[in-house]
């Protein structure tokens, strides 16, 4: 009896161990992130029979399946278990017939409020009953951001309403609808003065949750409860990063911060560039844009090599473009023009994010991730106009403005991708940046321009975007514009002084970087990004860092594992 007794005090004593031991990791990681957890609010969510739901006061999601408005209609008056006021009735039938033309739809009963969750017509239904016709909108919104973006809302009137219990009644839903739903709950719940301590901590509630029916088991669910969580922390992580001041998060704090995230997690190998090593490999236009700053700049290479492979076998390089602050340099920008220029890192953020979603994930796909970090300060060691700096595969690069600073830092790191050799030669390359005023003025801040040398890349992105809500537009490498970067001095201009077309020629000029040593041209895709929301909307409750582009990307990633892209 002693002897067991003490064998399970030992255990115990291990397990409370092994809880501090995890608890103390936790928050250690949450140090060098600035305050911020990548452990998943979404993912502790339990299960509950129905009966343990309907108690106490209390916040409910339905999810609506039925498309026939009367039978819908008969089908929640059951399960809503609750008498409605005539006028009620009225406003629900009028809902289901579509009249209202909204996703959701709130009542107010005496136990709680009900939102009631819909999805009407979608990306999805367009192409399902023909396809595209004239008229209809090529971005119309994907039944996945319609329930993302509902949480966003439903987190908002529940946190209003200080609901101590959510409900989330998804036994009629699908299993896209509730990932959807999580993730945007996930993202919903981020806040980056709470997250800094400069107020109170995020409200989240007891969630509750009765799960679709279709799916088969605990296990199954779990799966699905983890994948979201994932998805939802890897934009919120992007969008930490882009929050964090230019004075916090330097080249060389970024770096260290970089290691530290990903370089315990499996097949992950971090190698960090520093001045002399820089120098050495000839990475002089990274160099002179980080050259004015006290922080000197890095070059992040991360390299994921799971122990299995998909159908792609090559790896997939990705770059970011981590300007952490633009002053413009020397071509100095205007107050309002600086104002964001915290955010001018939000391509490498994305990046960094994609990669620490790979690993967690264990996602059978190579992948090369670089994060081209600098900032462009103003002193007496900045680059000037006029000066010709020899880029690192070779070209000699007049600097036309020193405020066109994005595409130096990535041109020597896409050198670097594309001429890696052998089994580590990559199959494509993608690059995310806030390059250009210009294409946020044709497309705005929410739709990034997406500019390939690839179509098969290019409907891969396109297509991603389009299902995760995370869109792109594809924009025109259109060749002749390339006559205005050419230089009387050097081999081309970093930027054409002409005024229009000005995300063209930075795309242009970017693919003079997507040819190895060999002279072969690699497939290459261009992600000109905002990174940004200038206010609220959807699941996304506060502006600020967007995370723009992981969404799309991670879809991406897992359709080449499948063997999706034709060019792979």
């Amino acid at each position: 009896m002693a002897t067991k007794a003490k064998t399970k005090s030992s255990k115990r004593s291990s397990s409370n161990s092994s809880k501090k031991k995890s608890s103390r990791a936790n928050s250690d990681k949450a140090d060098f992130l600035f305050g911020f957890d990548t452990r998943a609010w979404t993912s502790a969510i339990k299960t509950a029979p129905a009966r343990q739901a309907r108690t106490g006061h209390r916040g409910t999601v339905v999810v609506v399946s039925e498309t026939q408005a009367k039978r819908a209609f008969s089908v929640l008056k059951s399960q809503l278990g609750a008498p409605l006021a005539k006028w009620q009735d009225e406003q629900l039938k009028s809902w289901l017939e579509g009249r209202r033309g909204e996703e959701v739809f709130s009542l107010a009963l005496r136990d709680g409020p009900v939102w009631l969750l819909k999805v009407t017509e979608t990306v999805e239904s367009i192409k399902e009953s023909g396809g595209m016709k004239a008229g209809q909108d090529p971005l119309a919104k994907s039944g996945f951001a319609k329930v993302r973006d509902a949480a966003g809302m439903v987190y908002l009137a529940a946190k209003a309403a200080k609901l101590e219990k959510l409900v989330l009644d998804f036994t009629h839903a699908s299993r896209e609808e509730l990932q959807a739903f999580l993730v945007g709950l996930e993202i919903a719940c981020y806040a980056f003065a709470e997250v800094r301590g400069y107020r109170s901590s995020a409200w989240k509630p007891q969630v509750v949750l009765l799960a679709p029916s279709n799916l088969e088991d605990a296990k199954e669910l779990k799966a699905l409860q983890t994948e979201a969580g994932r998805l939802g922390v890897a934009v919120n992580l992007a969008r930490h990063l882009t929050n964090l001041p230019g004075g916090t998060l330097t080249p060389t704090v970024y770096a260290e911060l970089a290691r530290k995230l990903v370089s315990d997690l499996p097949g992950v190998r971090v190698d960090v560039w520093e001045e002399r090593r820089l120098k050495s490999e000839n990475m002089n236009l990274l160099l002179a844009v980080g050259g004015g700053a006290s922080s000197p700049p890095r070059l992040v290479h991360i390299s994921y090599r799971p122990k299995d492979r998909g159908a792609e076998k090559k790896p997939v390089a990705l770059v970011g473009k981590g300007v952490t602050f633009d002053s413009g340099g020397l071509d100095l920008k205007p107050s309002s023009g600086m104002r964001l220029m915290k955010k001018d890192m939000g391509g490498s953020a994305a990046v960094l994010a994609l990669t620490w979603w790979a690993a967690e994930t264990g996602i059978p796909l190579a992948i090369d991730s670089y994060l081209a970090l600098a900032e462009n300060a103003v002193s007496s060691n900045s680059f000037r106009p006029g000066d010709i700096i020899k880029a690192k595969n070779g070209l000699a690069i007049e600097i036309d403005n020193t405020d066109a600073e994005g595409r130096l830092v990535l041109a020597d790191a896409m050198s670097v991708a594309v001429n890696q050799k052998g089994e580590d030669a990559p199959g494509c390359l993608i690059d995310l940046a806030t390059l250009t005023g210009a294409i946020k003025v044709g497309l705005g801040a929410e739709i990034a321009g997406l500019f390939t040398n690839s179509d098969d890349l290019a409907r891969e992105i396109y297509d991603a975007g389009l299902k995760r809500g995370d869109l792109s537009w594809r924009m025109p490498l259109f060749q002749p514009y390339r006559r205005s970067l050419g230089s009387p001095f050097a081999d081309y201009v970093n930027s054409a002084s002409g005024g229009f077309g000005g995300a063209i020629t930075a795309a242009l000029f970017l693919e003079f970087f997507v040819k190895n040593e060999d002279k072969v041209t690699v497939p290459w895709a261009h992600l000109d990004i905002y990174a940004w929301r200038d206010g609220a909307s959807g699941a996304w409750t506060e502006g600020g860092g967007s995370g723009q582009g992981v969404l799309a990307l991670t879809e991406v990633l897992g359709r080449l594992v499948q063997g999706k892209w034709a060019e792979g």
